[in-house]
């Protein structure tokens, strides 16, 4: 048998883990061309609230489904192949869904990982996998950091953001964070190694607490946000800033995404802003694999890990990582390495 995570309804407002049920069926059986993995590793993402609303999908992705398995971003193993590029044996990244088991036909961001066993595995659910790549391909593509910049960093606490900080301090960039508590922000600066971190709960004013801790205003704009934490931070660019859109946390759960205002900075400033999907680099994962085990062997990048146990806290996970309960990457352990 297979089991699952399913949507089971589709969230009002803030998403909860009775939105989620866990169901049992067949394991999937392979086909000529596809291959079943066993699921080792799902990726909390929050990106992925956006298609859980009712009518969700875009050019990107199809909306959820009720009663479907819950999409996610899946570390594997293959176990059963009628497919000559993913033999048996081999780990597996895939988008696939909140199950024990998939079947699989390799077109879906799926690829064979040459897996360094120096790393644990889990490493390329996180640093070494979509989330390190995020912040790799956002920041030195779009963001472009030189020595002496301004960085600004928003939910600076979870999966992307500590890795961000991380690359823009190497960078030889200052390194501000946002983020919700002030016990976070204490975090951001003595593990993570923020230089400067800023906090709801003791910065409600997010504008003047932008002019205090980045007077000469900001160089690289990291946004994880959107509405208004970006639009403070365009409110306060240096000209020819980069604005790297990464992310919209503030209005996946909304029906009234926040305005953003001060769009005519960006033309006084002469900046440029810029979305992206990691995916879009599908081409060049190697090399940012390569730096970005360099930079764990090295010590200039740790890697924030949170894991859960067991398919049953899929939806738990998933919800504290939305509401900003866990630290750094969140991931669910499925099945033993």
């Amino acid at each position: 048998m297979n089991r699952s995570i399913v949507l089971a309804r589709y969230p009002e407002g803030e998403i909860r883990e009775s939105d989620f049920a866990l169901r049992e069926h067949e394991r999937p059986r392979v086909t000529e061309g596809s291959f079943v993995t066993r699921n080792l590793y799902f990726s909390m993402d929050a990106g992925f609230r956006q298609w859980m609303n009712a009518d969700s999908g875009d050019n990107y992705l199809p909306g959820m489904q009720l009663e479907e398995p819950v999409q996610s971003i899946v570390l594997a193993e293959v176990v059963e192949s009628r497919h000559a590029d993913f033999p048996v044996g081999a780990i597996v990244s895939a988008r696939t869904a909140w199950e024990e088991y998939s079947l699989v036909d390799g077109s879906d961001l799926c690829s064979v990982l040459e897996v360094n066993r120096d790393f644990p595995l889990h490493e390329y659910m996180s640093t070494l996998g979509p989330t390190g790549m995020t912040a790799w391909f956002g920041l030195y593509d779009i963001g472009r950091p030189q020595a002496g910049d301004v960085l600004l960093v928003s939910a600076a606490g979870g999966a992307v953001g500590t890795v961000v900080g991380q690359l823009g301090r190497k960078a030889g960039c200052h390194c501000i964070g946002l983020t919700s508590s002030e016990a976070k922000a204490q975090w951001l600066r003595e593990e993570v190694g923020y230089h400067a971190a800023i906090s709801r709960e003791r910065y409600p004013d997010l504008p003047a607490a932008l002019a205090e801790f980045a007077p000469g205003g900001i160089d690289v704009m990291f946004d994880n946000v959107g509405g208004a934490v970006l639009d403070a931070a365009l409110g306060h660019l240096r000209e020819r800033a980069r604005i790297v859109l990464c992310g919209a946390i503030a209005q996946y759960e909304s029906e009234k995404p926040q305005p953003v205002y001060n769009s005519w900075e960006l033309i006084t400033k002469r900046a440029r802003a810029e979305g992206f999907m990691f995916s879009d680099y599908a081409a060049q994962f190697p090399t940012a694999i390569d730096g970005l085990g360099a930079c764990l062997q090295e010590g200039t990048v740790k890697s924030f890990n949170q894991l859960y146990e067991g398919l049953e806290q899929a939806p738990r996970a998933f919800c504290d990582m939305l509401r900003g309960a866990s630290r750094g990457k969140c991931l669910v352990r499925v099945a033993p390495d």
